[in-house]
């Protein structure tokens, strides 16, 4: 039992073991040892300290590795549009495969051209959402924002019926394309 005359007893253990103490200012505790370091154990000097290993990964986030592969060619939009008329809509197969194909080379992910065209034969309505959708992935895993997707696809479909549809969607798509492209290196055009 305490009173007036018994000797007061501190109750709260020293500052040093990261409790409130009288001598912390506004009775806050001082930060616990390594409270300066930054993220990923980088010392205030900014040494790292885990001597050069990689950061770790974010659990449950899928993370696509950066393109590797060869840069793909640029296409006029208008003469691919010109080569689509002239052959009567045969060129639209060249153009899948080609397209598809320099994607797969070039991150190593997607369909591929043999699948591509198969995929124009028998299915022919899927092919601009699965070509939108390509491009579009493309900036992601660089970790830009889509200028297409799937989504760009419904130009196409149920587009063709205000008849220019489709034309804004390989406009769109194949801009895309070429600016990805460019944005990598590729100078000069081809058709084929």
């Amino acid at each position: 039992m305490t009173g007036p005359d018994s000797p007061q007893r501190a109750s709260s253990p020293p500052p040093e073991t990261g409790q409130p103490g009288e001598s912390a200012p506004y009775g806050y505790a001082p930060p616990p040892p390594g409270y300066g370091q930054g993220p990923y154990g980088q010392q205030p000097d900014g040494q790292s300290g885990y001597a050069g290993q990689p950061m770790p990964g974010i659990p449950g986030y899928a993370q696509h590795a950066q393109p590797q592969g060869p840069v793909g060619q640029i296409r006029p939009t208008g003469m691919i549009m010109l080569l689509f008329f002239v052959t009567l809509g045969i060129w639209a197969f060249v153009y899948y495969f080609q397209t598809h194909e320099e994607m797969k080379r070039h991150t190593g992910e997607g369909i591929g051209g043999v699948l591509a065209l198969v995929i124009a034969i028998i299915f022919g309505l899927i092919n601009p959402f699965l070509l939108s959708n390509e491009v579009g992935l493309l900036y992601e895993r660089r970790g830009q924002e889509k200028p297409v997707s799937a989504l760009t696809g419904l130009w196409f479909f149920p587009g063709m019926f205000i008849l220019v549809g489709p034309f804004v969607w390989f406009v769109q798509t194949n801009n895309a394309l070429n600016d990805y492209w460019r944005s990598l290196g590729a100078r000069g055009t081809t058709l084929v």
